[in-house]
């Protein structure tokens, strides 16, 4: 009978040495939205399970060089509750709070989102489209890496043995910045995600956009940064022409697969109506 063993420690230090020393599978238990439906549907059968739940830092929101740090065992619920998260990055918010139910919103974290590695993934647009990065903690110490670093392929992640994603953090927010995230699904709500896309926008006083980062989902193995879409954008106001260049842009990025929740034909269409209708949403959050 299939048994794994089962800890909790209560630092990261501690956490680490556990993974590190692991002599077969080790996952980490964030919130367990993800694993526990691996688990029990035998997709993975780790040897050594390590809840972090109880370690204090990764339980909590605070402000950091004018950003925020998100600890790797934050819920949705409690990002969407955070008042000041809400107001400054809304579209990052937005999107955490699309994944499951109401349920599944007090345990789903961003970093387990992240670590989970379906392309599908609601949160990492957002994230990847804001500027994040993610902090590791390893047996050599703590690095600091972008988002999109993070994910090599459906289900794999760029971690090493003993290696562990510890925090998210958001950068200080530029005057005039807005962000947005939208997916399209099969259903009204509880689903995955056909395409997914992520915009942020900066402008200047008179409304023309001075930086932007784009990102789309569920496209391709990984989420996509679309510099292309973002060139369309940067220099410009939100105008048919550059609409349609994102457009255009967001589509030549694609790189799709024809599965039960749409074509490639499909899903590349909708990447670039998506796209534009993020981009709206974001300039108008910027203040265009």
């Amino acid at each position: 009978m299939y048994a794994p063993s089962f800890a909790a420690p209560t630092t990261v230090a501690e956490a680490v040495q556990l993974l590190a020393n692991a002599s077969g599978v080790a996952r980490v238990l964030a919130g367990g939205t993800d694993l526990l439906v691996q688990l029990r549907s035998g997709i993975l059968k780790p040897d050594l399970i390590v809840d972090t739940k109880r370690i204090p830092e990764l339980r909590t929101i605070t402000t950091e060089g004018g950003g925020y740090r998100i600890g790797a065992s934050v819920s949705g619920a409690e990002a969407g509750e955070h008042a000041t998260l809400s107001r400054d990055w809304p579209g990052i918010v937005e999107a955490v709070e699309l994944i499951g139910s109401t349920q599944i919103q007090g345990r789903a974290s961003f970093v387990g989102n992240l670590c989970n590695a379906s392309p599908a993934a609601d949160s990492v647009p957002a994230l990847v489209a804001a500027g994040a990065t993610v902090v590791i903690a390893g047996p050599n110490g703590e690095r600091e890496v972008p988002v999109e670093e993070v994910p090599t392929g459906p289900g794999s992640t760029s971690l090493a043995k003993g290696e562990m994603v510890v925090a998210v953090k958001l950068p200080p927010k530029p005057a005039r910045t807005g962000d947005a995230y939208l997916r399209f699904i099969p259903r009204t709500e509880m689903d995955i995600a056909v395409v997914g896309a992520g915009v942020c926008v900066t402008l200047d006083e008179g409304g023309t956009c001075t930086a932007a980062k784009v990102s789309l989902g569920a496209v391709a193995p990984t989420v996509l940064v679309v510099p292309d879409a973002a060139a369309a954008l940067i220099g410009n106001k939100l105008d048919d022409a550059a609409l349609a260049a994102l457009d255009a842009a967001a589509r030549a990025a694609c790189k799709p697969i024809d599965d039960k929740r749409g074509t490639i034909e499909y899903r590349t269409k909708v990447a670039g109506v998506l796209a534009r209708r993020a981009a709206a949403t974001a300039f108008k959050r910027a203040g265009a």
